[in-house]
């Protein structure tokens, strides 16, 4: 591993210890709900010109659940959970966020508020209603803006998994989050070798295989790094500052839906205590399920327990 993984492995683990988050936010825009300008069996072309893949298996008359990917990821990163509600007769609707995978890559707009725009608009588009939004790592972001700056008008659950939020930059009003320097870094080592960057993260802490006794699966890398390096690396770099730089404290504050929050408490990447449990508090009757010893990657390596949790919780009243 080198350095800049190991400092953001060390880093997010000791600041697992810590909690701690002021509920102070900007309040975000309210725009009118954009519409698409094309459609075709597998591609939604935004109203900005933006391609963007997307996935729609399952039964078209099942109840629909929506899911939003991390970084640099894209779609493919949620087959396990897609493939399994789809034969419990769910609908079930992914798309590659722009830039990533198999989605066009703009210059401009790799930001928080156009990923709320372009699930919108695949929302809109597909005329999706009583959606269930599910959201991993910067996904979760995706969920909560989407929220805040859409309303949960088409939606009927949340759920936020290894997510995001509520904010992870270290400020003077999140004394918590982590050091703006961590993330500089990642930066910094994209710029000077991305291809091995996305070896050395999905091989050291994002599915904890840098832990004492933990052996690599090295297939789990080698996709990890395929669909990482399937997007641009202009949009994957401006990413970074998406996922770490975004405020979503106000926008939690706007669920008002049924929301599950699922985190490992051995998450390297996004330590619970600065997200899941903090995400937890400030969504209104939230449920938290704390996955002992799981870490960042858990969709994957803890699949089954991930899939019986969100089939519970989609089955519920």
């Amino acid at each position: 591993m080198n350095t800049v993984t190991r400092t953001l492995a060390a880093t997010a683990l000791a600041l697992s210890m810590q909690a701690g988050l002021s509920a102070q936010a900007a309040e975000p825009a309210h725009p009118s709900a954009p519409s698409a300008v094309t459609r075709t069996a597998s591609t939604i072309t935004t109203a900005d010109g933006v391609q963007l893949y997307y996935k729609d298996w399952g039964p078209k008359n099942g109840p629909v659940v929506t899911f939003s990917h991390g970084w640099p990821l894209d779609s493919d990163s949620w087959e396990s959970q897609m493939m399994f509600l789809a034969d419990h007769g769910y609908r079930v609707v992914a798309h590659d966020r722009r830039g990533h995978g198999r989605s066009s890559q703009p210059w401009d707009g790799n930001d928080m508020d156009h990923y709320a725009d372009d699930l919108a608009t695949v929302i809109n588009t597909l005329d999706l209603k009583d959606v269930t939004l599910v959201g991993f790592s910067t996904g979760g972001g995706e969920v909560a803006r989407y929220i805040g700056r859409h309303g949960t008008g088409r939606v009927k659950k949340a759920v936020l998994i290894s997510s995001v939020p509520p904010f992870m930059l270290k400020t003077a009003d999140n004394p918590g989050g982590v050091p703006i320097e961590v993330f500089d870094g990642i930066r910094k080592a994209q710029l000077e070798n991305r291809s091995q960057l996305y070896k050395d993260i999905p091989s050291g802490p994002f599915y904890g295989f840098n832990r004492p006794g933990a052996k690599v699966n090295q297939a789990m890398v080698d996709a990890w790094w395929a669909q990482g390096m399937l997007g641009g690396q202009k949009n994957t770099y401006d990413s970074i500052a998406a996922f770490s730089a975004t405020d979503f404290r106000a926008d939690l504050q706007k669920f008002d839906v049924p929301t599950l929050v699922i985190h490992g408490d051995d998450d390297q990447i996004v330590p619970i205590d600065v997200a899941g449990r903090m995400s937890a508090k400030l969504i209104k009757g939230a449920r938290l399920i704390v996955y002992p010893g799981a870490p960042h990657g858990l969709t994957e390596t803890h699949k089954d327990k991930v899939n019986q949790d969100l089939l519970a919780f989609l089955q519920q009243k």
